[in-house]
C-alpha cells in the first residue's frame, strides 16, 4: 500500500491508519482534491480565504488560462492587456469583482460578460474602449458598481443599461462624451452616485432632456458631479443644472420646423451624393425626373443660445436708457417747477410796488389839469 506524503518519516504507519485505510485515503484525496480546486496561476498572488487571484503589475498581454473556477475576485491592473478573447471568462462563473483597469482595451466582444451571472463590480478604469456594444451586460443583472471613466468614448449606446436593476454606482467621467439621452439612464432605478465631470458637454437642445433627467435624480436623492459645459462659450465652465430653461425655448421652434419640413416633403427618401445619370448621344433622351433636393438638416448650434443671450442683453441696455431718461425728465420737471414757483412768488412782490406808482402819475396829472 502506497502511504501519502504525509506519512512519518521512520516508515511508520500513522494513528490515522488504525482507523481504517478508507477513512484516511478519503481524507487524502478531499486535501488533493482541495488543493487542487484553487491553484494558484504562477507569478500571481492568491488568498484562499476569500478567492481572490491577483495578477497586478505583471506585464502580462494576456488573461492566464489556469484561472480557478471558484475565484471569486480577480485582479488584472497595470498591465499590458490589449484584446480579450470571447471564451476567457467562461468557466468563471462564480466571478463576483472584476477589475481590469489600467490596460490597453480598445474594444470589448459582446459575449466577454455572458457567462458572468454573479458579477457585481466591474472596473475598467483607463483603458482606450472607444464603443460599446448595446448588448455588453445584459447577462450581468447584478451588476452594482461600473467604472468606465478614463475612456475614449464619444457616446453611450441606448438600452445597454436596460439589464442593470441593481447598478448603485457609474462613472462615465473623463472621456469624450458630449450629449447623453436620458432614455439611456431611466432604466437604472438603483442608480445612487453618477460621475459624468471632465467630458466636452455641449449644453445645446441634445443635452436639454438629459438636464431634465438629472435634475429629477438630484430631486430623488442621486449624487452626481458637476457637468460643465464646454459649447457655447457663454456657458463654459458653467454647471448644465445651473443653466434655466429658458435659454432652450428655441428648442421646440427648431423641432416644429423640422417637422413641417418632413411634412411637406412627402415621398421617398433622398440621398445624398446620388449620381446623375449619364446622357446617351444616340436615341431620344428620356425625361429625367426633378431631382429631389435633401433638405440641409438644421443642428443645434449654440449660436441660438448668443442670439438669447444677446437678446437679454439688448433689452437691459434698452430698459436702461428709457429709465434713464424718465429719470432726466422728472429731474427736469421738478426743476423747472421751483424755477416757476419763484418766479411768481418775485412778481407778487413786485405788483405792489407797481400800483403806488402808478396812483402817483394820476396825482401828478390831476395837479397839472387843476393848475
Amino acid at each position: 500500500m502506497l502511504l501519502p506524503a504525509w506519512a512519518s518519516s521512520n516508515g511508520g504507519i500513522p494513528e490515522q491508519i488504525n482507523q481504517g485505510p478508507l477513512e484516511v485515503l478519503g481524507c487524502w484525496f478531499s486535501l488533493c482534491a482541495a488543493e487542487s480546486f484553487f491553484a494558484c496561476p504562477s507569478s500571481c498572488k492568491c488568498n484562499n480565504s476569500s478567492l481572490e487571484v491577483d495578477c497586478s503589475g505583471l506585464g502580462l498581454s494576456s488573461i492566464p488560462s489556469d484561472i480557478p473556477t471558484n475565484t471569486r475576485t480577480f485582479l488584472f491592473l497595470n498591465n499590458k492587456l490589449s484584446t480579450l478573447p470571447g471564451p476567457v471568462f467562461s468557466n468563471l462563473s462564480a466571478l463576483q469583482r472584476l477589475d481590469l483597469s489600467n490596460n490597453f482595451l480598445d474594444q470589448l466582444p459582446q459575449t466577454i460578460f455572458s457567462d458572468l451571472g454573479n458579477l457585481t463590480e466591474l472596473q475598467l478604469r483607463n483603458n482606450s474602449i472607444r464603443t460599446l456594444d448595446k448588448d455588453l451586460l445584459q447577462h450581468t443583472a447584478l451588476l452594482r458598481q461600473l467604472d468606465l471613466s478614463i475612456n475614449g468614448l464619444a457616446q453611450i449606446p441606448s438600452g445597454i443599461f436596460d439589464d442593470l436593476p441593481a447598478l448603485r454606482s457609474l462613472s462615465l467621467r473623463s472621456n469624450r462624451l458630449q450629449s447623453l439621452d436620458r432614455v439611456t439612464f431611466e432604466p437604472l432605478v438603483s442608480l445612487q452616485q453618477l460621475q459624468v465631470g471632465d467630458n466636452p458637454w455641449e449644453c445645446d437642445c441634445n443635452l436639454r432632456d438629459f438636464k431634465h433627467w438629472m435634475e429629477w435624480f438630484s430631486y430623488r436623492g442621486g449624487k452626481i458631479d458637476q457637468l460643465a459645459c464646454t459649447l457655447p462659450k457663454e456657458l463654459r465652465g458653467k454647471d448644465m443644472r445651473m443653466v434655466p430653461m429658458e435659454m432652450f425655448n428655441y428648442c421646440s421652434q427648431l423641432e416644429d420646423e423640422n417637422s413641417s419640413i418632413v411634412l411637406d416633403n412627402p415621398g421617398p427618401p433622398c440621398t445624398k451624393g446620388s449620381p446623375t445619370p449619364s446622357k446617351t448621344k444616340s436615341g431620344p433622351e428620356p425625361e429625367v425626373e426633378p431631382s429631389v433636393v435633401c433638405p440641409q438638416k438644421q443642428r443645434y448650434r449654440p449660436v441660438s443660445v448668443r442670439r438669447a443671450i444677446g437678446t437679454v442683453i439688448i433689452a437691459g441696455v434698452v430698459c436702461g436708457i428709457v429709465c434713464i431718461m424718465m429719470v432726466v425728465a422728472a429731474a427736469y420737471g421738478c426743476i423747472y417747477a421751483s424755477l416757476m414757483a419763484k418766479y411768481h412768488r418775485e412778481l407778487k412782490k413786485r405788483q405792489p410796488l407797481m400800483g403806488d406808482t402808478e396812483g402817483e402819475h394820476e396825482e401828478q396829472k390831476q395837479i397839472s389839469s387843476v393848475a
